[in-house]
């Protein structure tokens, strides 16, 4: 079983005995931010001058998962546009949103 938010587990499942391991996995570095932009982003056709970069070295507490809301989000706002490319502007509004349902725990408010 893995999860990032143990407390929406059953009492039962998390008793004494029952997880006998729990280890924490930490957000990526920049090196490894970069790789998992990569990865997410490989098949996206993105703008020659979007700078991915912005997102690497941001300050932002960003997990994997983040990474690849981000970039979900940001092809999306691209195809409601009617755009056949990804723009920098769309990863700037994506990144926000997912910051601000990430605060919010809303998370059915992604991708809608």
């Amino acid at each position: 079983m893995a999860t990032n938010k143990i407390e929406s587990l059953d009492p039962a499942l998390i008793r004494p005995g029952r997880i006998d391991r729990k280890i924490l996995f930490e957000n990526p570095d920049p090196t490894t931010k970069k790789k998992i932009l990569n990865i997410h982003t490989s098949k996206m056709n993105i703008s020659p001058d979007v700078k991915l970069d912005d997102i690497i070295n941001s300050k932002d507490d960003l997990s994997g998962a983040d990474i690849k809301a981000i970039c979900t989000e940001a092809g999306l706002l691209a195809l409601r546009e009617r755009r056949m490319q990804v723009i920098e502007e769309d990863f700037k509004t994506a990144k926000e949103r997912v910051l601000k349902n990430k605060i919010e725990e809303n998370l059915e408010g992604l991708y809608l």
